[in-house]
C-alpha cells in the first residue's frame, strides 16, 4: 500500500468528490479513479459508495471509515518521522508529541518547556488530551513520544518517571446543591445521589472501591471522558461529578469542589515506549523535566 495512494483515498474523503480531488491533486479523474479501483481490488474491499450519474458525491463504506483514520495516522507517523530525519545535527528544533488528560499536574511539564525555552526556541509541543486508553493508544502507535497516566504504569511496555504530584479526587457541584454546605463528601452521601463519572472508572477503579458500593447499584446518569463538558452537566443541575481537583475553575461560578472523605490521591508519571528512540527535541525536554524534579 503506497503513501501515495493513501494520499489520494484522503482527497476523496475530504472532498466527498472523486471529480474535486482530482483537481486539488492535479490529477485527471480517469486516474484517479483506477488508482482508488487498484486499492479496492488489492484489499479486496468497496471503499467508496459511488453516487449516481447524477450525484457525483460520493461516500465511505465501513471499510473506507476504518482506512480513512489508519490513513491519518500512518501519514501523521510518516511526517513526524520526516521532520525527525531531516533536522540538523547541529540545531536542536523539531516536535515533541505528549498526551494527556486534563490535570493541574501538566504544570511540571509546562515548566520543564518553559525553561529550555530560551535556549531551544525551535521545539513545538503537541498536547493530546484523553483518557489513559486514549493515551496508552497513542503511545503505542507511535503518534506520541510521551504519555501522561494516573496509576502505576505497565512497566513490561513502558519506561516511567514518577511525577512529584499527586491528584485529588472529589466532587464538582452546583453551589446550592444540599452537599455544598459540606467541607468533605463521605462515600454514604452519594449513595442516592444523581452522579456523572469519568468513563476510566466506570469500568470499576479506585473511585468504585471508595464509594464501597458497586456503580450498578447507584444512580449514574452520565459518564464523561473529559471533565469540561461533564462541568456544564453539572451546571445545569444533571447531578454531581466525581472528578480531580483543580480542573474546572469554580471562582465566580454556580459550581464549587468537595474533596473526598477519607481523601482519595492517585499519583501521576511519564510513561514512554520501552526502547523508544526519541529525536533530539524529545530528548532534551525529557533531560529538562528530569533536572526539573531531580530524578
Amino acid at each position: 500500500m503506497e503513501i501515495r495512494v493513501l494520499q489520494y483515498f484522503l482527497a476523496i474523503a475530504r472532498e466527498q468528490s472523486i471529480v474535486k480531488a482530482a483537481q486539488s491533486l492535479h490529477l485527471s479523474q480517469p486516474t484517479l479513479s483506477t488508482q482508488i479501483r487498484n486499492l479496492e481490488e488489492k484489499l479486496g474491499k468497496q471503499l467508496l459508495i459511488r453516487g449516481s450519474k447524477g450525484s457525483r458525491r460520493v461516500t465511505l463504506t465501513e471499510e473506507g471509515m476504518i482506512l480513512r483514520k489508519r490513513a491519518e495516522e500512518i501519514l501523521d507517523l510518516v511526517q513526524k518521522t520526516e521532520n525527525e530525519i531531516t533536522l540538523s545535527d547541529s540545531v536542536i528544533l523539531g516536535d515533541v508529541f505528549i498526551g494527556a488528560g486534563e490535570t493541574d499536574g501538566i504544570r511540571i511539564l509546562a515548566r520543564a518547556a518553559k525553561g529550555i525555552q530560551a535556549k531551544y526556541p525551535g521545539i513545538r509541543y503537541h498536547l493530546s488530551s484523553g483518557n489513559a486508553a486514549f493515551v496508552t493508544e497513542q503511545l503505542d502507535k507511535g503518534l506520541i513520544d510521551f504519555g501522561v497516566i494516573f496509576g502505576p504504569p505497565d512497566l513490561k511496555k513502558y519506561e516511567a518517571l514518577k511525577m512529584p504530584f499527586k491528584d485529588s479526587w472529589g466532587v464538582l457541584m452546583r453551589s446550592d446543591a444540599p452537599l455544598a454546605e459540606k467541607a468533605s463528601i463521605c462515600p454514604e452521601e452519594l449513595w442516592d445521589k444523581p452522579l456523572i463519572i469519568s468513563h476510566q472508572e466506570s469500568n470499576g477503579g479506585i473511585v468504585s472501591q471508595w464509594i464501597k458500593r458497586d456503580f450498578e447499584i447507584l444512580n449514574i446518569v452520565s459518564v464523561y471522558n473529559l471533565i469540561f463538558n461533564a462541568s456544564l452537566f453539572v451546571e445545569e443541575g444533571l447531578g454531581y461529578a466525581i472528578c480531580f481537583d483543580k480542573i474546572i475553575n469554580t471562582a465566580d461560578s454556580r459550581l464549587c469542589f468537595r474533596p473526598l472523605n477519607p481523601p482519595l490521591e492517585i499519583e501521576m508519571y511519564l510513561i514512554w515506549k520501552k526502547y523508544q528512540v526519541f529525536s533530539k527535541a524529545a530528548k532534551q525536554f525529557l533531560q529538562a523535566l528530569q533536572e526539573n524534579i531531580g530524578a
